[in-house]
């Protein structure tokens, strides 16, 4: 097995932790309601930062002022491609007066350094990018390609994801490394997700006078009530996973009425809800969509007024990928030589934009620097030492995956 002292000698951690302060000051929360209020900005300056350092660098805009870079480091002979894979994209930082930190100041304070998007993921961008420097920088001879993929749209519909495999670049990848926050435990599993739209309907009337009317409120509390039966019946069914733990089905938004505006005295023509449906090993997406739709046709015999429809808008299964996959063991190795204790087995307890690559055929390990629980949070922040961490763990997955070194 070859030493890659050199390679790993060669990560510049001041540089490292530079551009991650760099992209994080970069507000990249979308907001389709805010002009240049997407990812644009960071995006031109990690490619001119890619297109400087000699990477071969593709942008590709998915929509407007939504583009994805691909950028390439060719080794000397062919070979297998291993992909990098983070997002541009950062969720809302919220009301900026419950931060202690500013959420766009990158401020670094002991060892973490603050900011939306330190963590999820810019951060672990940040690491895939001065990896597969150093490899540059080291002229460490490796076999095949090293391929950087960094997406808009993570945190929406993946719609960058989608874009980067319809165009192509996917076909010749060998495995795929998701560079998202989780504690640099190496996840193997990813829960699927189901996002669904239920609309119930009924008829408009007066509050005073609700006999003249049908109130589609009582409907959906009876469903809402059936779904919380059919959670706990796949959770008594399936036990805790070892790695994802439950399933669940989660009400998230609910409207009545479903548009316009509420009023106390008035009961709503319809009511609206979301659902947010997370999947584990030995759930079928399809054999629980009809699950709910057994629901509906029990509560219909049950009342001649209930009348309700079901939408799936996202569907994205649960992965898996086995331990003796050679990308798993390359990622193990790596992380038991730079950490120097065993690795730790996990799984991703939401979805990633490596369910699509999986789909694709593409073996999937989602690792990263970042407590797998502060994404989304207030004062979200990542670890440096953790960070610095994570770069050397790419370094050598990348040149045990290339080289076969395992």
């Amino acid at each position: 097995m070859q030493d890659y002292a050199n390679v790993i000698n060669a990560i510049k951690a001041d540089e490292l932790i530079k551009f991650t302060q760099d992209i994080v000051r970069i507000n990249s929360v979308f907001d389709p309601n805010k002009e240049g209020a997407n990812e644009s900005r960071v995006v031109a300056f990690i490619s001119d930062f890619l297109i400087k350092e000699g990477f071969e660098v593709h942008v590709e805009e998915v929509v407007p002022g939504r583009p994805n870079i691909i950028a390439f480091l060719r080794g000397s002979q062919p070979g297998k491609t291993i992909l990098f894979e983070g997002h541009t994209d950062v969720v809302t930082a919220g009301d900026p007066a419950k931060w202690k930190y500013d959420p766009f100041g990158a401020e670094i304070v002991g060892d973490r350094l603050y900011g939306r998007g330190a963590c999820d993921t810019k951060g672990n961008v940040a690491a895939a990018i001065f990896a597969a420097k150093a490899v540059k920088d080291s002229g460490e001879a490796f076999k095949g390609n090293i391929l950087l993929c960094i997406p808009c749209d993570e945190e929406g519909m993946m719609i960058g994801i989608k874009d980067f495999i319809k165009k192509g670049w996917a076909k010749n990848v060998d495995a795929a490394v998701i560079c998202e926050p989780e504690e640099n435990h190496i996840c193997i599993f990813q829960k699927g997700a189901m996002r669904a739209v239920v609309r119930v309907y009924g008829k408009q009337s007066h509050g005073a006078m609700p006999l003249t009317g049908i109130n589609p409120n009582w409907r959906l509390a009876k469903i809402i009530c059936e779904l919380e039966k059919l959670e706990q019946s796949e959770k008594e069914r399936l036990g805790c996973h070892e790695y994802l733990k439950w399933p669940s089905i989660t009400p998230t938004v609910i409207a009545s009425p479903a548009e316009g505006e509420a009023q106390i005295n008035v009961v709503p023509g319809e009511a609206y809800m979301t659902l947010d449906i997370r999947t584990v090993p030995g759930q079928d997406h399809q054999t629980l969509k009809q699950q709910i739709l057994d629901i509906y046709d029990k509560l219909a015999k049950e009342d001649p007024d209930f009348k309700a429809t079901l939408e799936i808008i996202e569907e994205r299964p649960w992965t898996e990928t086995p331990k003796d996959a050679t990308i798993t063991k390359c990622v193990y190795r790596a992380v038991k030589e730079v950490t120097k204790e065993e690795p730790v087995w996990q799984g991703v307890p939401g979805a990633t934009d490596g369910t699509f690559l999986h789909l694709e055929g593409i073996p999937t390990i989602v690792i990263g620097a970042g407590d797998t629980y502060i994404p989304h949070h207030v004062d979200e922040y990542v670890e440096i030492s953790q960070l610095i961490e994570t770069t050397k763990i790419y370094v050598l997955t990348s040149m045990y995956f290339l080289n076969e070194d395992i």
